[in-house]
């Protein structure tokens, strides 16, 4: 039916330095995967310029005055929606096209449908992450280089992940780093100038934001979409295979459910609260239907209780069709779900209420046989029928021959009983109480499974030196140590801290302040280093002259959000903002004042705007920057309630 070939294989571990990393697969690889997956991409280029051609010819059309040209740009408006249209139709020709999916050596079974991953474009980190190391951490940028590519090459590779586990992986450590990324880059007062676009992948649409949380979105897609397209691979031939399709699908459902959960203000279709429901409904249904498979896959004998059981759990598949069919046909996702998608729920849910009827007509011996066989045939023939009203899904002959051999089957055995047509045979049969002894239920995705190191750990411990803190320049003290005695104490762990300085002595007079982070001693850095460490590298030198590097946390004032703007091609644009000035009036002892409340329109022009990369340099010693209060959370916590201004 299908030319399906097996994905690339997985690259082996690669050494960098002293991490690991795994590689996607090779996107030249000619697998029927990829070829799918380039077609995916180069449609959502072909809809991008439909549409900003579309958006041209409707601005034209508001200004233009002349009534010859206004029916001219009607005429282009036409001419563009039908060819916009035909582009998203081939786009819903990839989404159906399962047969790419499915395992070769599958026969006979209905094939089940896969999400096709998000497509997205190149982005460079280098240059704003290098401003920021400079500006923000005043540290020579150029030391980060290694630590920045590391971090794209993994997003690039996360653009091809192998169809397995290793992929899945691959795809949730780029998750998890995310989660550092943010936390040590991205202040919440500020734009970081990084600008992440994703393709819808059901309608093509483009979404671009400068938000590190659609980047964190988009991969979290991806991960439920390769956990389907794993489920659709398993061999359903076997119990180990059929085994594995439903964990897949339930945990798909788990990703996307997530997804969700935390994400509430998603600006792409397909992240959209009402479209995740469906497609979780999508996985669990498709889960159930497996389990169902499992049942029958050791064979089925004319034995009553077994074919009551059957019976129930075919019930059970055809029911969750039906209400998966039901939502796709609400709004809103009804105007963005793949019809051949809904034709294929409500083929699945008739298909399987008529095996239903046929396996309970099967067991039976008095009249309600033939009235249940009749159903049978109804369910057979108007599974059928809607399938022939969907061009996609007339042309996956695996689906025509397995409905049609279902329909013949309950046929012959109808026809048979046709002779004994008494008065008993009119009565409706009644509805199979639906019943499994397996509910599918949501896998929640295991993160904490997956080991992840911090790229750019060398900044030091993530609890102080974060994004959303700020500190003077380091500065460099010397002093000794009077008789052995340092003339303070120390205390915390990575980073210690300066406490109880005499202000006497020697480290004092140098410049040293009590609640100091010590980074460095004798250009040995200390970030990571305990207490009991740097005690004993203090100690070391005796007598002898000492240079200390020290940091100072600067006073904590209250976090400002700064304007957060999403466009998408086709979308309104939105913007979710909090815009509060505070001032810091040094005349006064230390005491805040909140300015004027900006309004809507004086968002561009706010004067506290961070300087531009061009003018970037060291801060000063002594003067104050606006710190932070609000804390980011820690990578491990994913995702935290930042979520409400996506």
């Amino acid at each position: 039916m299908t030319d399906a070939l097996l994905p690339a294989a997985p690259q082996p571990l690669e050494k960098e330095g002293h991490c690991y990393f795994r590689k996607g697969c090779n996107p030249l690889a000619q697998t029927g995967r990829s070829k799918l997956q380039n077609q995916r991409a180069a449609l959502n280029q072909k809809i991008l310029k439909a549409m900003r051609m579309r958006t041209g010819a409707e601005n034209l059309l508001k200004a233009a005055t002349n009534q010859k040209v206004r029916e001219q740009v009607r005429l282009e408006l036409s001419f563009l929606n039908s060819d916009l249209q035909m582009l998203k139709e081939e786009l819903e020709g990839l989404n159906i096209s399962v047969g790419v999916y499915q395992n070769t050596e599958e026969a006979f079974t209905i094939p089940l449908i896969p999400l096709g991953l998000k497509e997205t474009k190149d982005v460079d980190f280098s240059v704003a992450l290098k401003d920021f190391i400079l500006e923000h951490y005043s540290e020579d940028s150029y030391l980060y280089e290694n630590e920045i590519a590391d971090l794209m090459d993994l997003r690039q590779a996360c653009r091809t992940p192998s169809r397995n586990e290793a992929g899945v992986e691959l795809l949730m450590s780029y998750f998890l780093q995310l989660g550092f990324v943010e936390s040590r880059f991205f202040p919440p007062t500020r734009q970081m100038g990084i600008l992440f676009t994703w393709y819808d992948s059901l309608t093509g649409v483009p979404v671009s934001q400068q938000n590190l949380l659609l980047e964190k979105a988009s991969i979290l897609f991806n991960i439920g979409a390769l956990y389907t397209q794993i489920g659709t691979r398993c061999n359903r031939q076997t119990e180990a295979g059929l085994e594995s399709t439903v964990d897949s699908f339930q945990r798909a459902a788990g990703v996307l459910n997530y997804l969700k959960e935390t994400f509430t203000h998603t600006p792409s279709y397909d992240m959209s609260p009402a479209m995740l429901s469906v497609l979780v409904k999508m996985m669990l249904a498709q889960a159930q239907e497996s389990t169902f498979e499992k049942v029958c896959l050791p064979g089925l004998q004319n034995e009553f209780f077994l074919l009551v059981k059957v019976a129930q759990e075919a019930a059970k598949v055809g029911e969750v069709y039906r209400q998966l069919h039901a939502a796709m046909n609400q709004e809103p996702v009804k105007e963005n779900i793949p019809y051949s998608w809904a034709s294929l729920a409500c083929v699945k849910a008739h298909h399987y209420e008529a095996l239903a009827h046929y396996f309970t007509a099967t067991l039976l011996i008095d009249h309600q046989r033939k009235s249940h066989l009749c159903r049978a045939v109804t369910h057979h023939e108007e599974s059928m029928r809607e399938a022939s009203l969907c061009k996609k899904l007339r042309n996956i002959e695996v689906l025509q021959e397995v409905l049609s051999a279902a329909r013949q089957r309950s046929q012959l055995k109808y026809s048979q009983l046709r002779e004994d047509d008494d008065l008993l045979n009119l009565t409706d049969a009644p509805d199979i109480v639906s019943k499994t002894e397996r509910e599918v239920e949501i896998i929640l995705p295991q993160f904490s499974k997956v080991t992840v190191t911090d790229f750019f750990q060398k900044l030091g411990p993530l609890s102080v030196f974060s994004a959303n803190k700020r500190w003077t320049a380091p500065r460099s003290i010397h002093f000794t140590a009077e008789e052995g005695d340092l003339g303070f104490t120390l205390r915390g762990n990575s980073p210690v801290q300066v406490h109880f300085l005499d202000p006497y002595c020697s480290a004092a007079e140098a410049g040293t302040k009590e609640g100091d982070y010590i980074v460095a001693i004798q250009d040995v850095d200390c970030k990571w280093l305990t207490l009991s460490e740097v005690m004993k590298m203090l100690k070391s030198f005796g007598q002898n002259d000492i240079e200390m590097k020290v940091v100072s946390l600067l006073d904590a004032t209250s976090s400002m959000h700064s304007k957060c703007a999403t466009y998408s091609v086709g979308m309104q644009k939105t913007y979710s903002m909090i815009c509060l000035g505070v001032d810091v009036d040094d005349k006064t002892d230390k005491t805040k004042k909140v300015s004027k409340k900006l309004s809507f329109l004086s968002w561009g022009t706010n004067k506290n705007r961070q300087k531009s990369a061009s003018t970037l340099c060291l801060p000063s010693v002594g003067v104050a920057m606006p710190p932070v209060k609000k804390k980011l959370s820690s990578p491990f916590s994913l995702l935290n309630t930042d979520s409400s201004l996506y």
